[in-house]
């Protein structure tokens, strides 16, 4: 969780991201990464377009003394507004990648995600896990942004699936589309889905899995954690067409029979509590739709429960983000 606020503490203060050279995009081309080259002439990176929101202090990760921000987003796209958390890797921030482009990966939570996401809590350990990873090279270096998942605290069960419910706050768009709207206004990213990527643990998993189905123009990556794999919300009652729009089961097949992008799917779950029960589904639906361009890897945490303290040490210890990672594009030092 944050920080607390104590005599020397930093929580709440202003903090800006920004580069002198941030403000002007600059014609580079990257190529590297063990990814896919640009097109020439054309620039893969993408300078903040602005406009620079007003980012505070939410946390420091223990372990190097790196900031977790958060901004108030007014989406334009949605017509939501909700809180984001921010937080970028030691890369960003060295001199040889001041004119780099970084992946993004947008991390949901479980449960109701509101009013916080836990991710930007330091004491899971996501921003230290991919800090030290990325060192080791094990992981590309991932800004991560983490967004509310729903509009509401959980009252009695009440959750949105990240999706354009008829008549309801607009949470689809606003994950998909406002949120990396705000990264790339305020931080230097890839112009290409080979950039972008959503993770995301039970309610968050689904999210995750149905936004890169959904959108796999948008999005080359999911790592899924103990996921939900239908929409299940009460609030779907007399709109059954859009429900089927936002159902993996309808999705998958769909993008198999359109024959691409190609998506790269890494799901986790354990084998205690709940999760013993989404494992054969999880299972199954690997089975059925990893063909043609829906790409997967399964791993099945003995003993693991449905939980993030199982999820984030499993990324690495079974290669999952190893291998989205190495399906997607990372920065590319200047020469």
């Amino acid at each position: 969780m944050p920080d607390a606020p104590g005599v020397f503490s930093d929580t709440g203060d202003p903090i800006t991201f920004a580069h002198g050279g941030d403000t002007v995009p600059t014609p580079v081309t990257e190529r590297g990464g063990g990814r896919r080259p640009a097109v020439a002439g054309v620039s893969e990176v993408l300078m903040p377009t602005g406009p620079a929101a007003a980012f505070t202090v939410a946390a420091t990760v223990p372990e190097d003394g790196s900031k977790i921000a958060v901004t108030t987003l007014a989406g334009r796209k949605s017509g939501f507004t909700g809180r984001v958390w921010v937080w970028v890797p030691p890369q960003y921030k060295d001199p040889a990648y001041a004119r780099s482009g970084f992946p993004v990966m947008i991390a949901l939570p479980g449960g109701a995600g509101y009013p916080v996401n836990y991710w930007m809590g330091t004491d899971l350990k996501l921003e230290a896990s991919i800090a030290a990873w990325s060192q080791e090279g094990r992981s590309l270096p991932f800004i991560l942004a983490m967004p509310v998942l729903n509009p509401h605290p959980d009252t009695g069960g009440l959750y949105w699936d990240a999706s354009d419910i008829p008549g309801q706050p607009k949470m689809g768009t606003w994950l998909t589309e406002d949120v990396p709207d705000l990264v790339k206004a305020n931080f230097r990213t890839l112009r290409s889905r080979d950039g972008w990527a959503i993770m995301g643990s039970s309610t968050g998993g689904f999210a995750a899995l149905k936004s890169v189905l959904q959108k796999p123009r948008q999005f080359k990556a999911a790592l899924v954690s103990g996921p939900d794999l239908a929409p299940d919300s009460r609030l779907w009652t007399g709109h059954e067409q859009e429900e089927r729009a936002n159902d993996p089961a309808f999705l998958a097949p769909e993008l198999i029979r359109a024959k691409g992008p190609d998506v790269y799917l890494a799901f986790q779950v354990g084998t205690v509590g709940s999760d013993a029960r989404t494992g054969p589904k999880v299972e199954d639906f690997v089975r059925t739709y990893t063909r043609g361009p829906i790409r997967t890897r399964l791993s099945v945490i003995q003993g693991g429960g449905h939980n993030a303290r199982t999820y984030v040490p499993n990324m690495v210890d079974a290669g999952l983000i190893q291998w989205i990672s190495a399906h997607m594009r990372g920065p590319v030092p200047a020469p």
